[in-house]
């Protein structure tokens, strides 16, 4: 039985999170303590409390009694089991960290899962859809698996409402992999999406960008959803590079103008750039685990967070391996090796 105290580190979801995926990969139990002590509402929240009842499903595990806000948590794996799931968070609660939780241990399922959650598409806690298919999946089948992923509706915070598709193919074993370098620009392209809120949000939002990055109008795209599928609105801008892609967002919110949402979106791509790493830092939030799964591997990023520290902690109780971050001009270094 490993016990984890969810205070340590920046005491969020991902101790949680990260814990039940190794849980169910390694058939290891775990006891949790202090559950998202270090956020404003502590304890489990609906998102946090449907990946906790996924996991279980997915492997068949004991737990101790499950309810919104409990701050503790004993889980008890059983074998991974492929096939169709479905869950409802019923709130804005990310669909996509609902994924994260069950991702790992479906890789290394007896039988193909199909996977429908609804919820938040796009919330600004969580990375968004298009962050998974550009960024993240792409990394991932470069060991050896695959996963596709789509919505077939958008679900934007604080309404919901979203449904993710994701298909997963079981994988033998995951390859170590290397991303040091992002290699040369391939291509750049914005997307402002909105829905039920006026298209000159969008496009406020993309001559900032136009300006910013100092773009052709073919690489900006305006793009309305249904009036069912808002109140909503994200700003998007994928940077293609020949070895990793990254996806920067900012979620629009009543108190920003369009110009600070594209602010924001600039300032955090403006620091990927700069640094020349491969993989930014929820990029490499992302790649810890499955390189932690595949043995080993390193990427450069352009920071590392508390978030990634923590994770790190966190999957060394589960896995006999070791994380290393160390500097490297203007971006760190991350290797993951047998420990």
């Amino acid at each position: 039985m490993i016990e984890l105290d969810g205070s340590q580190g920046e005491g969020g979801g991902q101790i949680l999170r990260s814990a039940l995926a190794l849980a169910m990969v390694t058939q290891t139990p775990f006891r949790i303590r202090n559950i998202r002590a270090g956020r404003s509402k502590p304890g489990l929240l609906r998102q946090h409390l449907v990946a906790v009842q996924a996991a279980a499903e997915v492997c068949s595990a004991r737990t101790s009694p499950l309810a919104l806000g409990a701050s503790e948590l004993e889980f008890y794996p059983g074998r991974v089991r492929g096939g169709a799931y479905q869950w409802a968070i019923g709130s804005a609660g990310s669909a996509v960290l609902v994924l994260q939780t069950v991702l790992p241990a479906l890789l290394f399922a007896d039988a193909p899962s199909q996977l429908c959650i609804s919820g938040g598409t796009h919330n600004g806690m969580a990375p968004p859809l298009e962050f998974l298919q550009q960024a993240f999946l792409p990394r991932l089948a470069e060991m050896g698996a695959q996963v596709q992923a789509h919505a077939s509706r958008y679900g934007f915070y604080p309404a919901g409402g979203g449904v993710l598709h994701a298909d997963i193919q079981p994988c033998s074993q995951l390859a170590p992999r290397e991303w040091l370098e992002p290699g040369p620009r391939v291509q750049g392209w914005a997307e402002a999406i909105c829905a039920a809120l006026p298209l000159t949000i969008a496009e406020r939002e993309l001559e900032t960008l136009r300006k910013g990055m100092n773009w052709q109008p073919q690489q900006l795209h305006a793009r309305s959803l249904s009036q069912e599928e808002g109140p909503g609105n994200i700003l998007l801008l994928t940077l293609q590079h020949a070895n990793t892609t990254e996806v920067f967002s900012a979620l629009g919110e009543k108190q920003l103008s369009s110009e600070q949402v594209a602010q924001k979106v600039l300032q955090d791509a403006r620091r990927w750039c700069i640094s020349q790493a491969a993989v930014s830092e929820y990029l490499a939030d992302q790649l810890m685990l499955p390189l932690a799964l595949a043995g080993g591997g390193a990427f450069s990023c352009d920071m590392v967070s508390a978030h990634s520290k923590t994770n790190a902690e966190v999957i060394s109780r589960f896995l006999p391996v070791q994380f290393s971050f160390t500097p490297d001009d203007k971006r760190y270094l991350c290797q993951v090796f047998p420990a």
